[in-house]
C-alpha cells in the first residue's frame, strides 16, 4: 500500500517502505532504543528472506490519509520502559506527519527486551 494525496502541483505518492525506512532512522535518535527485533517467528523468517529490503521490527500500513505504525524495539536496561515509549511514539508521530503530511492514527510499541 502507499500514501496518496494531492495538492496545486500534482499527486503525491509514498510507500510503506519508505515510511518504514524514516521511522527507522526517526526511532534510532530516541534515548533507549537498543534495537529493533521482529514481532513473532513469521516475521523473523520474512526479514532473513528478504535481507536488505526490509526494516525489520518496523510494520507500517496506510489506509487512505491515515497511518498505522508497529514498532517492535528492545530497551536499555536501567531506563522508565514507560518514558522511552512515550518519547518515541511522541517523535514518530511529530516527525512522521511533519514528513508525509497525513496522520499518524495509532503507533503500537512492543517490548520484545531489555539489553545493556
Amino acid at each position: 500500500m502507499s500514501v496518496r494525496t494531492n495538492n496545486i502541483y500534482g499527486k503525491i505518492i509514498i510507500s510503506d517502505k519508505t515510511i518504514e525506512r524514516f521511522v527507522s532512522y526517526v526511532a534510532r535518535d530516541c534515548y533507549g532504543i537498543v534495537e529493533f527485533v521482529p514481532k513473532n517467528v513469521r516475521d523473523s523468517v520474512v526479514s532473513f528472506i528478504k535481507f536488505g529490503k526490509t526494516v525489520k521490527g518496523i510494520n507500517v500500513k496506510s489506509n487512505g490519509d491515515k497511518i498505522t505504525i508497529e514498532i517492535s524495539v528492545v530497551v536499555k536496561y536501567g531506563i522508565s520502559i514507560k518514558a522511552v515509549v512515550e518519547a518515541l511514539k511522541e517523535s514518530v508521530k511529530y516527525r512522521v506527519e511533519k514528513f508525509t503530511g497525513m496522520l499518524v492514527d495509532v503507533i503500537n510499541v512492543n517490548v520484545m527486551g531489555v539489553k545493556q
